[in-house]
């Protein structure tokens, strides 16, 4: 640390002009004081953790050229930043009167709870009056997110709804050169390739910023280089961030560009790193000496100083504004101390469960414009997938913002025709089909739902989502968390999910392990267990994602999609709302008191059956709301009965069954209580099936030893 403030020292103090044609002095000035700021904000972070009371010290020092990128932009392009993007934020907060990024950054290392963003919850770039869109750790996962907003900075005005950001911005995502090998980057970037191929606007600056470790993995020389400039549909461009003229006239041609032909364009901007990944590690276990000597003559500061030089400023001048940099952040640091921590896991969780938000959904007022075969309550009986299809109709007739997107849901209605008509009767620009990649399916969804959109995306079967889970697990979950509530992505994620009973295709077709969804705070699960069910739960989840930024998931039994015996009647919306009461509530079917019958999905049907074969007096608990579960609503009607069997058709292991057993005893409930449950197996092809998921046969055993 000390090495790094001392060799800039003494490099500046013998500058002297060097005969390059000198820039624009005060461009350099504000690019000089932006990175100046954060290379002493990098350095108080090892002072403030050193004493105890800073908690983050992966820094930008040597990435400070980033602030070229901010200075090419205006301050109102949203911006997906990753966590050496020091540079940019204190040029960005620089463009707006009235923010200090130093005091930001710094309650942000010290874990404030009056930090702007994430309210002590984290220390990221972020600020909502900057444009600047609060981004995790995450490796590229933010990438599908800026296509998708990108993508919808076109979209959402061409169905007639307004973003928050003029009809000429740009979106600009920034990462690091070892992330380009994540396969969320490279699906992103196809993506976008893909979108510019099929002629649709996306203007996306992607930034790699390249200082050619991966924590301790070098890059291969030439790599990024070769697989960045072959990327289809992107215009590549590159920059030496220890040339400072260059980088700047490099960065206005890139965002010019973008923002010109609303084509993306891929930025290589070779850096340099010091101080290590961060504050834990220790380069010269694997790195030499004199290669972290070398890479000091390379110091992004050292090359504006040089250009400052040559443009008139003497190096005292030069040191000084340094030194006041420096002086700033102490007195800033030590201005705001002692922070206050958050200090209950209430108020931590709060931006999880918040429901402040107004707004709701009401009935389209002209809902028969919309059925091209009449009123779907008109009619008769409606199956899983029909029903479905009348809700999603009903969702698209009352707001103008919803879309539908996934593989297959436009011409051909996607592989269980529930979303058949849906784009001729809405047009193409609302129903579309994307590319064959569950991470931009939703990706695509969390960038349009920022741009104001409500997205309602399909997920073709439970077992492709788990490739592209951390969209929501780690993008769409967090980003509420890590903005205090400023920002939300509200969204309806539809997906075919558990077994067929059948055995047809076996384990991708037949998925029953949904762990991965009911552990992911704030996000909502739900199941519906026939068609009465569906249009309800997908209103709800519709309206909380307006009115709440919710991000819900909807798992459709595909054994009921086509089952006539499950259909029932359609019941129109005469007034829909975000169904806060609603989403804590499970159904109860009364059939005795012998037994309550806990189970949701298939298990309804199956408890229903197996009830009357076993002649057992049999009350049935649609739990309907997988995460969170209804534990309220189920205590206090589990009261009445001596015995509960959990029927569950996931797995027995981290299965929905787990959560129920726990909430009973945690609960107090003292009567007897059984499950019976799919096998902890995956599902093989065929009859063979039978032997591991839940079977009506197995309910009925079940019921009758309980009894």
């Amino acid at each position: 640390m000390a090495g790094l403030d001392e060799h800039f020292r003494t490099a500046a103090a013998s500058l002297s002009p060097s005969g390059v044609t000198a820039g624009d002095p005060a461009e350099l000035a504000r690019l000089f004081e932006a990175q100046a700021l954060s290379r002493h904000l990098d350095l108080e972070a090892r002072r403030l953790s050193a004493a105890g009371v800073g908690y983050y010290t992966i820094g930008s020092a040597g990435h400070e050229s980033n602030a070229a990128v901010a200075m090419a932009l205006r301050p109102t392009d949203p911006a997906l930043l990753h966590y050496r993007s020091g540079g940019f934020y204190c040029a960005r907060a620089a463009q707006v009167s009235g923010h200090d990024p130093v005091r930001d950054v710094l309650l942000g290392l010290t874990a404030s709870r009056d930090e702007p963003i994430t309210g002590g919850r984290h220390k990221v770039f972020g600020n909502a009056a900057l444009n600047v869109i609060p981004q995790t750790s995450t490796i590229a996962s933010h990438l599908p997110r800026a296509v998708g907003l990108a993508f919808a900075l076109h979209r959402a005005p061409r169905i007639g709804v307004p973003t928050p950001w003029p009809e000429d911005a740009v979106v600009v995502a920034s990462l690091g050169d070892a992330s380009i090998n994540h396969s969320t980057a490279v699906g992103a970037l196809n993506a976008a390739g893909h979108a510019v191929h099929t002629r649709l606007p996306l203007p996306l600056l992607v930034v790699v910023e390249d200082n050619g470790w991966g924590i301790s993995v070098p890059s291969p020389p030439g790599w990024v280089e070769t697989a960045l400039s072959s990327r289809p549909g992107f215009t590549y461009l590159q920059a030496d961030g220890s040339e400072p003229h260059a980088t700047l006239a490099t960065a206005r041609e890139a965002a010019d560009r973008v923002r010109a032909t609303r084509k993306p364009a891929l930025l290589h901007l070779r850096t340099v790193r010091f101080l290590g990944h961060a504050g834990s590690d220790a380069e010269l276990g694997y790195r030499r000496e004199r290669d972290l000597a070398a890479d000091l003559t390379r110091d992004p500061l050292l090359g504006t100083a040089q250009a400052l030089v040559d443009a008139g400023w003497s190096p005292g001048a030069v040191l000084a504004r340094y030194d006041a940099a420096r002086s700033r952040v102490r007195a800033t640091a030590d201005d705001i101390q002692p922070v206050e921590h958050l200090a209950s896991a209430a108020a931590i969780a709060h931006p999880v469960d918040r429901r402040t938000r107004a707004g709701h959904l009401t009935a389209a007022e002209d809902r028969k414009a919309s059925f091209l075969r009449g009123l779907p309550e008109e009619g008769g009986p409606l199956t899983l997938a029909q029903s479905v299809n009348a809700a999603l109709t009903d969702v698209l007739a009352a707001c103008p913002q919803a879309i539908v997107l996934g593989e297959d849901v436009g011409t051909k209605g996607g592989v269980y025709g529930v979303t058949l008509g849906l784009q001729k009767t809405f047009g193409a620009a609302r129903v579309f089909d994307t590319p064959l990649d569950e991470q931009t399916i939703l990706g695509l969804a969390l960038g349009a739902s920022l741009a104001g959109l409500l997205p309602i995306a399909e997920i073709q079967y439970l077992a492709y989502l788990h490739n592209a889970e951390d969209q929501l697990r780690g993008e769409a979950a967090t980003l509420g968390f890590f903005s205090d509530g400023q920002y939300a992505n509200g969204l309806v994620v539809r997906i075919a999910a558990l077994a067929s009973l059948e055995g047809f295709g076996g384990h991708f077709h037949n998925d029953n392990a949904i762990g991965v969804l009911r552990d992911i705070p704030g996000i909502l699960v739900a199941c519906p267990s026939s068609a009465a069910e569906a249009p309800e739960l997908l209103r709800i989840l519709a309206g909380l994602a307006v009115g709440e930024g919710r991000v819900g998931v909807l798992l459709e039994p595909t054994a009921l999609y086509h089952d006539k015996g499950e259909a029932a009647p359609y019941v129109a919306p005469e007034h829909w709302r975000p169904g806060h009461h609603g989403r804590d509530m499970g159904r109860l079917h009364w059939g005795g008191r012998d037994v309550l019958v806990v189970t949701f999905g298939n298990g309804v049907g199956m408890a229903r059956r197996a009830a009357e074969r076993a002649g057992v007096a049999a009350s049935i608990f649609d739990l309907r709301w997988l995460a969170p579960l209804p534990v309220l609503h189920l205590l206090a009607v589990v009261a009445a009965f001596p015995r509960v069997l959990v029927v569950d058709e996931t797995r027995r292991s981290g299965g929905v069954s787990e959560g129920v057993v726990t909430a009973l005893v945690e609960g107090g409930y003292t009567g007897l209580v059984e499950r019976v449950t799919a096998a902890d197996s995956f599902i093989p092809l065929g009859p063979a099936a039978a032997h591991v998921v839940l079977t009506e046969d197995d309910v009925v055993a079940a019921l009758s030893s309980l009894i």
